[in-house]
């Protein structure tokens, strides 16, 4: 299934497209696509016999703005240096173990939504990213099997990153990364059985229409499992957290100089194989 929010800001209803790319309303069958949802079994088996069924109500798509596919984020975790292309454009060695740092749930935005560069921003950045929605409880994890079993579903996500906050300003990362609406996320939570190896999937995101990356989640250092097992020795992953998964080669900060970070004004799109497409349109903060 692919499952998403639409409407105006906080006041999104659940929806899913059906295989004919026809909107169709889930509001009369489960309140929220969030973790509760994701987490129960019968509830996400009523929403797939509704949406099999066929007699859903059609939601108009013109001009519907399409909200980010899950609601209530607990956390997003993220996932530095992990694909082999990207450490060797950045001149950095692989990393022994994932590289972890948070971004508040407060930066997750619409797939669509504008995406304000930072005031005072010189070195603003793209990163297109696989993110991952968990679906069950994940602690202490024994394999990267049981890593993928905790997924709820797949998207796309945005890690907008402010390098000279990140790098250049003391401290963690946290500051170049947390800068309001620097995680756009969808359009769709796709499930499982339509993503039958995430190890397989390609990314591109193209900047004023001129493509940046194309990669795919074969370069990955640590799978997607072996990520969700890995954390879950060092946090509690809830249902409805997002992890975001790393980004391939091809970002600003990877290209010789004058590297050509975003400015207000310019257009990211970017998407992953059958995760959908997202188009932002950056304004000054």
């Amino acid at each position: 299934m692919k499952l998403l929010r639409v409407g105006t800001a906080g006041a999104e209803r659940p929806a899913l497209l059906d295989a004919d790319g026809n909107l169709r309303d889930l509001s009369g069958v489960v309140p929220d696509i969030d973790g509760a949802l994701l987490a129960d079994d019968a509830a996400m088996a009523h929403v797939r016999v509704a949406a099999e069924a066929g007699d859903l109500p059609v939601l108009d798509a013109a001009g519907v703005r399409i909200g980010a596919p899950v609601g209530r984020i607990g956390k997003v975790v993220c996932i530095g240096l992990n694909y082999h292309d990207h450490a060797r454009e950045t001149g950095a060695q692989p990393p022994a173990e994932p590289v972890v740092f948070l971004k508040a749930a407060d930066t997750v935005v619409g797939p669509n939504d504008t995406v304000l560069v930072p005031r005072g921003s010189v070195r603003t950045d793209w990163e297109v990213e696989l993110a991952v929605v968990i679906g069950r409880t994940a602690r202490y994890l024994d394999s990267a099997q049981d890593g993928l079993a905790h997924v709820a579903g797949y998207t796309v996500a945005h890690d907008v990153s402010e390098r000279e906050f990140q790098m250049d300003r003391g401290g963690t990362w946290d500051k170049g990364k947390n800068c309001e609406t620097f995680n756009p996320l969808g359009p769709w939570l796709v499930t499982p059985d339509e993503v039958p190896d995430p190890q397989k999937l390609g990314l591109k995101l193209w900047v004023n229409g001129e493509l940046k990356q194309d990669g795919s989640t074969a370069e990955q250092i640590f799978s997607v499992g072996e990520v969700v097992r890995y954390l879950s020795h060092f946090m509690t992953l809830y249902p409805g957290d997002v992890v975001n998964t790393g980004t391939p080669a091809g970002v600003a900060f990877g290209q010789p100089e004058p590297k050509p970070y975003l400015r207000p004004g310019d257009v990211v799109e970017l998407e992953i194989d059958g995760l959908g497409r997202q188009r932002q349109e950056l304004r000054g903060a």
